[in-house]
């Protein structure tokens, strides 16, 4: 959700590799920690690809992402500092 406004909805179930598998290949590289998200790509409704007008995010706007039965996160955008 941005803003909560849902932007995009996809299940583990339509991707290329297991969770297990993605799990698996970060950890030969870093150590996972609780609360670590690892990205895995994109389900419909990339706000670049929204209609008429893509949609960014700015500062201010609050973000909530989650996996049923795992927990959500939330973020707010700011803006970046020199």
């Amino acid at each position: 959700e941005v803003n909560g406004t849902r932007m995009q909805d996809g299940t583990t179930r339509t991707m290329i590799f297991g969770v297990a598998t993605l799990i698996s290949y970060v950890s030969r590289f870093m150590t996972l920690e609780p609360g670590d998200i690892i990205t895995t790509g994109t389900p419909p409704g990339v706000g670049m690809g929204q209609k008429p007008e893509p949609i960014y995010l700015k500062p201010g706007d609050r973000m909530r992402l989650g996996i049923e039965k795992l927990g959500e996160q939330a973020q707010t955008v700011y803006a970046w500092r020199r």
